[in-house]
């Protein structure tokens, strides 16, 4: 595992393969993983060129600085958890690290990033994949679609979760190795490569002193962007894999995106995977992550 410095903070990353080839790989994992959720992608990808792995900030190894709401005063050393900050990160790390054209792949929260850190790179960027990217339904722009209870729940919600002893007690309930395992039982059907290895690449980071911080940021975040928003006037390639029976990102939305934005090029269905299908069908997923991979070489 090596380490970045970036804006005072280090950064945890890895890279596998031979640095000779034209086109680079980046990894980029979804809410509470890290580098190692990519276990069995990011060595077969490797084969085939130069694939790299970052943890953002407030995950795995990187730094876990102090969460500073939107309408919270600056203060030192605190930052402000949201797709602006994590796609900078990913793009400086482009720009600092890689140096070369990149494809982006993002899990979850890790496809909105990618598709913001895309926006920034321009032409560096040369496709990115969405596993199973973040929908993000609790966002504000969402309330339109939500029963109109939820209007009114809505404040309350809101003032609950900026507490910060709230959302400590909240992350120290879950982060505990029976809850992440029952946690990973709902995001992988098929019960595939639920082991001890994946529980204890989740629950170690968890038990940092500012694990705390990144999710407190990011449960508060009720206006940041959507991917279909990111998506909208993107020129470059954009790939989907999706698991078919993913119980929180619903694919529906998936096929809707894949008929309604132009930068869409396919989606490829992960039948019965869940939320992460890379982890819990590896297989199924490097092919297709690799057909992706084969195009983009092809045409440059």
């Amino acid at each position: 595992m090596k380490s970045w410095s970036w804006e005072g903070h280090q950064i945890g990353w890895s890279v596998l393969g031979s640095t000779e080839q034209p086109l680079a790989v980046l990894l980029i994992h979804g809410f509470g993983a890290n580098t190692e959720h990519w276990r069995f992608n990011q060595p077969v990808l490797a084969e085939q060129t130069t694939c790299y792995a970052i943890d953002l900030l407030g995950f795995g190894r990187s730094d876990q600085p102090r969460a500073r709401l939107k309408d919270e005063p600056v203060e030192p050393n605190a930052v402000h958890y949201g797709f602006d900050l994590w796609g900078q990160q990913v793009v400086d790390f482009c720009r600092d690290v890689i140096q070369k054209p990149v494809l982006l792949v993002g899990n979850s929260i890790g496809g909105v990033v990618a598709l913001r850190a895309a926006q920034l790179l321009s032409e560096t960027c040369r496709g990115v994949v969405l596993i199973d990217c973040a929908q993000r339904l609790m966002d504000d722009k969402h309330l339109a679609t939500q029963p109109a209870w939820m209007a009114w729940l809505r404040p309350l919600l809101k003032n609950m979760v900026r507490q910060r002893w709230l959302s400590t007690a909240l992350f120290r309930n879950a982060a505990r190795p029976s809850v992440i395992r029952s946690v990973l039982k709902q995001a992988y059907p098929t019960g595939t490569n639920i082991d001890d290895a994946l529980v204890n690449l989740l629950f170690q980071p968890s038990q940092r002193d500012g694990a705390t911080e990144a999710f407190r940021g990011f449960i508060n975040l009720f206006d940041d962007y959507l991917a279909p928003q990111l998506m909208r006037d993107l020129l470059i390639p954009v790939d989907l894999i999706w698991g078919e029976l993913d119980p929180w990102e619903p694919l529906p939305e998936a096929k809707r995106w894949e008929k309604t934005l132009g930068c869409v090029r396919s989606l490829t269905v992960i039948e019965g995977a869940g939320h992460c299908p890379h982890d819990e069908k590896p297989h199924t997923t490097n092919q297709a992550l690799k057909r992706v991979l084969e195009e983009l070489k092809s045409r440059h």
